[in-house]
């Protein structure tokens, strides 16, 4: 007979991770596909992290004094045609609505009719439509700053998915900021580029790179487009958030003018900056292992899952009993500012079936209680950031007192492994075939994980840009605390002031 796998996962990271990540996906009961192409329906337990994430960035975001708004899902076309490196960028992956209405096509279906006067596009992005609405609001500098920002869903017609990481339609926030100065709109950019790489790192346990983009990469229509940049545990890039510098871009093309103190007219500054459901993507990527999920607890859906060992016996109500109480003392305890997250699972099916279960959902805590628990006044504990077998027998009052402790032990630890794989996989290189010799896989069968990290010196030019198409890798950023290091270009010998990141990614 066939050895039962060791893993709950298979394939296992290192022999497939493409299919690793949709199985975790899948596994972790987080998201399936959807009837509609390219899109996915998010089921309950990875909405409940799209959730924490959006709550706690709601939070941030309010904080630094920005209020929550909504604009039209559709966007007029000319809208779009006015700034033309916008609707460039755009273009290939708009969705357009061409018609309002449906009509019997006389075969037994349906046709589309009455055509629109002008089409709509659903938005991939909302800057020109806000920038329509600010230009109402704003006559004079007293009326400014406008800071808002939007949740909501984006369509970006995109051809080759992946649930979570890149799908046609995703869910996001998008912040879009006025300011009467060029000096406030910058420092909008950056501010908000800080507060992702801290709910990054301080929630997500996601160590990233804050740096800003080369001119290539920029976000259609910026002046400048700052990014946190993560690496993934098949040593991919992921660009995990943006916060765009538009100067006066947008403003001009659709007219967001004002009266400054002197009683000129001037156009307002501008900014955008957002994340999505893609960063679910990068939790999964950043901690899951080979028997599923791996949640920081700061996000977590569940804290801790009890679990009755029944026997079927007159012992059951007993343990039962004790591990009701169990909970309601767990949950009289807080974790980051609140009440920890405590559930039962006494359904009737197998204990490791049920088991297995909550290892591959990532819930941090496992607490297995049997009669000899009862009888021991103690808990059988499993931490989900060690291996499933792993388990400890502690007494339930200091299990309930350090509840706190034990789940931001697992935060932090989760960030430290993350940190110290991407620590390992990184390079300073300064030759091309050693640049070459990083980013070609050993073996052309299993391709997916090599590479990392490399800080080269770099200059834009479209030599350097066919080399790294060649080898599928990109500029990711140059990163904001680099420090001035006169070098030369690795791809084309001209002079270079600083190193970028480079990898391939996402």
């Amino acid at each position: 007979m066939p050895k039962p796998p060791k893993n709950a996962i298979s394939p296992t990271r290192a022999e497939d991770y493409p299919e690793w990540y949709q199985q975790v996906v899948r596994a972790g009961d987080m998201a399936e596909v959807s009837p509609v192409r390219g899109c996915m329906v998010i089921k309950p337990w990875g909405y409940t992290i799209w959730e924490n994430m959006q709550r706690v960035l709601d939070r941030m975001f309010k904080e630094t004094g920005h209020e929550n708004a909504y604009f039209p899902l559709f966007i007029p076309m000319s809208y779009l045609e006015k700034e033309a490196e916008h609707v460039e960028g755009f273009a290939k992956e708009c969705a357009v609505v061409t018609h309002h209405r449906l009509e019997p096509d006389g075969e037994g279906g349906l046709q589309p009719a009455g055509p629109l006067e002008e089409p709509l596009i659903v938005r991939p992005t909302s800057e020109t439509i806000i920038g329509a609405m600010y230009a109402k609001w704003v006559q004079s500098y007293r009326d400014l700053p406008i800071l808002i920002n939007q949740w909501a869903n984006v369509v970006r017609w995109e051809m080759r998915t992946r649930m979570f990481l890149r799908t046609a339609e995703f869910l996001w926030q998008e912040g879009h900021t006025a300011h009467a100065t060029e000096a406030e709109a910058l420092e909008e950019t950056r501010k908000m580029l800080d507060v992702y790489a801290d709910f990054a790192e301080n929630y997500m346990a996601m160590p990233v790179i804050k740096g800003e983009k080369t001119a290539g990469e920029r976000f259609p229509g910026a002046v400048a487009t700052y990014s946190i940049e993560a690496m993934m545990q098949d040593r991919k890039a992921l660009q995990a958030g943006t916060s765009h510098f538009l100067g006066q871009n947008f403003s001009r093309a659709q007219e967001i003018k004002f009266q400054d103190e002197n009683g000129q007219e001037v156009f307002a500054w501008t900014t955008s900056w957002g994340v999505s459901t893609r960063l679910v993507g990068g939790l999964i990527m950043s901690h899951g292992d080979d028997d599923g999920l791996v949640v920081p607890p700061r996000l977590a859906p569940l804290h801790v899952v009890i679990l009755p060992v029944l026997r079927g016996d007159d012992t059951s109500a007993t343990v039962l009993e004790y591990c009701d109480r169990v909970k309601r003392e767990l949950e009289d305890q807080t974790y980051d500012g609140e009440p920890v997250k405590v559930s039962v699972d006494a359904r009737d099916i197998r204990g490791g079936e049920k088991t297995w279960q909550h290892v591959k959902r990532g819930v941090p805590l496992r607490a297995e209680i049997g009669p000899r628990d009862v009888d021991g006044d103690a808990c059988f504990v499993a931490r989900r950031d060690r291996p499933p077998k792993e388990k400890q027998g502690i007494p339930r009052a200091e299990f309930v007192a350090n509840i706190g402790q034990t789940l931001g032990e697992i935060q932090s630890g989760l960030l430290e492994r993350a940190a110290a794989a991407r620590e390992e996989h990184t390079r300073v290189i300064d030759d091309l075939d050693e640049f070459r010799a990083y980013f070609t896989p050993e073996s052309a069968d299993k391709p997916e994980i090599h590479g990392g990290l490399a800080y080269c010196h770099w200059a834009e030019d479209p030599a350097m840009h066919e080399i790294l198409k060649d080898l599928k890798v990109t500029i990711r950023c140059v990163p904001l605390d680099a420090d001035d290091e006169p070098g030369k270009c690795i791809f084309t010998g001209q002079p270079s002031s600083k190193r970028a990141v480079f990898a391939k990614a996402y």
